[in-house]
């Protein structure tokens, strides 16, 4: 099991998320981007991509899609919010999206 980012921890991981356009939520602890693509089937195709790995991981994003764009908000349920897999899932969807 995982578990909520320390606050040791929290800004050294975050910060180079910060950087690629994340941002923490307000109010709720949580992180979230907006991705945009050239069209629907970009889009979609890595939602895709990305649900596969977030399946492998156990760890499922919140998002939505309209059109060529795809909000993601993600923190972990369980522990009530930012953890190591959100970060993993975060990184991975930027990488994805590269």
């Amino acid at each position: 099991m995982t578990e909520r980012l320390s606050e040791e921890t929290r800004d050294t991981l975050l910060d180079p998320l910060l950087k690629t356009g994340w941002e923490v939520v307000q109010g709720r602890d949580a992180i979230h981007k907006t991705f945009r693509f050239d069209n629907f089937v970009d889009a979609f195709g890595w939602m895709t991509r990305v649900a596969i790995w977030a399946e492998k991981w156990d760890h499922h994003p919140e998002w939505s899609n309209v059109y060529k764009t795809v909000e993601v908000t993600l923190t972990t349920h369980d522990v009530g919010g930012v953890s190591p897999l959100d970060i993993k899932l975060a990184r991975k969807m930027d990488g994805l999206a590269g």
